[in-house]
């Protein structure tokens, strides 16, 4: 028989998790796994579920929580010789990773999905020594967003962040940044430095709209130090994904990239706090299988 581990949160989504875990394991059982539960009760519990995963073998790990659960997971997914194949059920504020995979939001759909759904070879990003899924943001505005509490997040979801970063706009301070990757090095006054892997950040679908999850590349925005009033068309171009487009914005795409700075910057990875520049960022492709939509491989 097949085995299963399912690596749930109780805390995520209101307790949501708990709601769900009798429909997950008849979704299972119905199709033919063998389940074991593993509840988080604090940092790091879901990456030493999913090396364990890892070495026993295990067939299918489930991630049933929020961002934080999931990038616990890949971190202890990441560079095994036996990858147990990824399924996500997303109980957190924004969920772009699984945006990106179009993955429903409502966490009975997305349970329903596992009965049928295909498998994709995803990329994941790594910094330094640590994994990510979505984003890193270098800049003062990618900084505060660490302040947004659990009660801002589940009431106000991905506007949380949009909130506290443009409460320090008017504050801005550029920097200067210099970005080595494979076309060369570049040296550049910013405001903010975006580097997605995904299409879908922050809870926005069109930041790189033309970013695949499975396509190698690190997609990297370098927004200049404009005055204020131009920060506006740069606004409207990120929701309309047109933002690689703007003369404010300059756009690289890489496998690779090495950040540093003369200023104290802190990375943003994936909506939490990271590590200082300087800093290796790389991306591995097609490196983990993830559970999608069935038929979602063609689109």
């Amino acid at each position: 028989m097949k085995r299963a581990m399912l690596i749930l949160n109780p805390s995520s989504g209101k307790e949501e998790a708990l709601q769900h875990k009798d429909t997950v394991l008849e979704v299972l059982t119905s199709s033919g796994y063998d389940t074991t539960i593993k509840e988080t009760e604090k940092e790091n519990d879901a990456t030493i579920f999913a090396e364990e995963a890892c070495s026993e073998k295990y067939d299918t790990v489930i991630s049933m929580g929020g961002d934080g659960t999931l990038n616990e997971i890949i971190t202890g997914l990441a560079e095994k010789p036996h990858q147990p194949v990824l399924g996500i059920v997303p109980l957190g504020t924004v969920n772009d990773f699984a945006r990106a995979l179009s993955i429903p939001m409502d966490p009975e759909e997305a349970i329903q999905m596992i009965r049928t759904a295909d498998t994709r070879n995803v990329d994941i990003g790594k910094i330094n020594q640590k994994y990510f899924l979505n984003i890193i943001a270098l800049g003062g505005i990618a900084e505060a967003t660490f302040g947004v509490s659990v009660e801002q997040k589940t009431k106000l979801g991905p506007l949380a962040y949009m909130i506290e970063g443009f409460k320090t706009i008017k504050e801005k301070e550029p920097f200067t940044i210099s970005l080595r990757h494979d076309e060369g090095e570049w040296s550049v006054e910013a405001l903010l430095v975006l580097i997605a892997l995904t299409n879908s950040v922050g809870g926005f679908e069109k930041l790189a709209p033309q970013a695949e999850v499975n396509d190698g590349k690190l997609h990297c925005f370098i927004i200049k130090d404009v005055p204020l009033i131009k920060l506006v068309s740069i606004a409207t171009a990120l929701l309309k994904g047109t933002l690689k487009e703007d003369e404010n914005v300059e756009y690289i795409t890489a496998s690779s990239i090495e950040a540093a700075s003369d200023t104290d910057l802190i990375a943003n990875v994936d909506g939490d706090e990271g590590d200082h520049v300087p800093m290796t960022i790389q991306v591995f492709k097609s490196h983990l299988p993830v559970f999608v939509p069935k038929g979602s491989l063609s689109k």
